[in-house]
């Protein structure tokens, strides 16, 4: 099972066409046929089905497409850090959640990395799923997210607190005394289909069961712009937005008949890292944010 099946199976299940696959990467279209074949016969399952028009991923695709992606990206950490280790001492991965690297972890990771010239840096932003996943396979060293790891072997941390807030451009702002839920469904919703956690659940309950949204994005980060804009409104971190809301380009709107939850990060890292615990204990040695509780690990021995 070689690398360039691996990414030839995976850039077929975006694609669900064999001749954009061979297309973009620059190979006949046999050649991405054979290693899909090959990969089947290696797997003894049949991973696409074959449709008029393009194919879809089988239930037993689905499930190889997720350690696909994880071989993947296990092969190309290690190039990095191969080539980084020929340059420089060592190095930091970390992974973090849009919101939060945005408010709380760059200006760490920033004055990190201007003070330690011994170490190369590499940051990814994702998903807090796909982020513990990575740092459970040694991809990244700490990882930024909405949810805690209870796994044995990691420390888990509370990193800092915000408040979700629902905001809107003050031209469109159609509730400045208030918004009650029933009101809710009836707006332009702008919907962040950004895993919040506990939060990310709770801002479902507030619409209808399979409320359909006019617009989804999966970056947070991405919906300010709209809001900006004049577009919509949105449920965002404060710390995101606190910026625009000062300077008079948002504003929130107080719920009426519902309250929001507190939106908590966590940091998570392997035990005995000693550069993570480096690159945290930075954090501590400037002082952590007023909102911010004392440390506590997390570990749940049963896993």
């Amino acid at each position: 099972m070689n690398s360039e099946s691996i990414r030839t199976f995976i850039m077929l299940s975006k694609l669900k066409n064999f001749t954009r696959t061979a297309e973009r990467l620059y190979v006949a279209q046999s050649t991405v046929t054979n290693r899909i074949a090959e990969l089947e016969e290696e797997t003894g399952k049949q991973l696409f089905e074959r449709r008029r028009g393009g194919v879809e991923l089988t239930d037993e695709g689905r499930l190889f497409l997720s350690y696909a992606l994880r071989i993947r990206d296990l092969e190309e950490s290690f190039i990095r850090e191969v080539n980084a280790s020929a340059r420089y001492e060592k190095q930091l991965r970390v992974g973090a959640i849009n919101a939060v690297y945005e408010s709380d972890v760059y200006p760490q990771l920033a004055r990190f990395f201007d003070t330690r010239r011994d170490v190369a840096v590499s940051l990814v932003v994702g998903h807090s799923l796909d982020l513990l996943q990575m740092l459970q396979d040694s991809i990244v060293d700490v990882a930024f997210t909405y949810l805690p790891l209870k796994r044995e072997g990691f420390a888990c941390r509370r990193f800092s607190g915000d408040r979700l807030v629902l905001v809107a451009s003050p031209a469109r702002n159609e509730f400045k005394g208030g918004i009650r839920k029933a009101e809710l469904a009836s707006c332009e919703y702008l919907m962040c289909n950004f895993a919040f956690g506990d939060a990310g659940e709770f801002i479902r309950t507030l619409f209808p069961p399979r409320h359909a949204f006019r617009f989804e994005a999966d970056n947070s980060g991405k919906v300010a712009q709209y809001l900006l804009d004049g577009l919509g409104y949105s449920f965002l971190p404060y710390k995101m937005v606190a910026a625009e809301v000062s300077a008079g380009r948002l504003e929130v709107i107080r719920p009426l008949d519902f309250s929001l939850p507190a939106l908590v990060s966590y940091c998570s890292y392997r035990r005995g890292n000693a550069l993570a615990e480096d690159f945290l204990a930075c954090r501590a040695a400037q002082g952590a944010p007023a909102d911010a509780r004392p440390a506590v690990d997390i570990v749940d021995k049963s896993v």
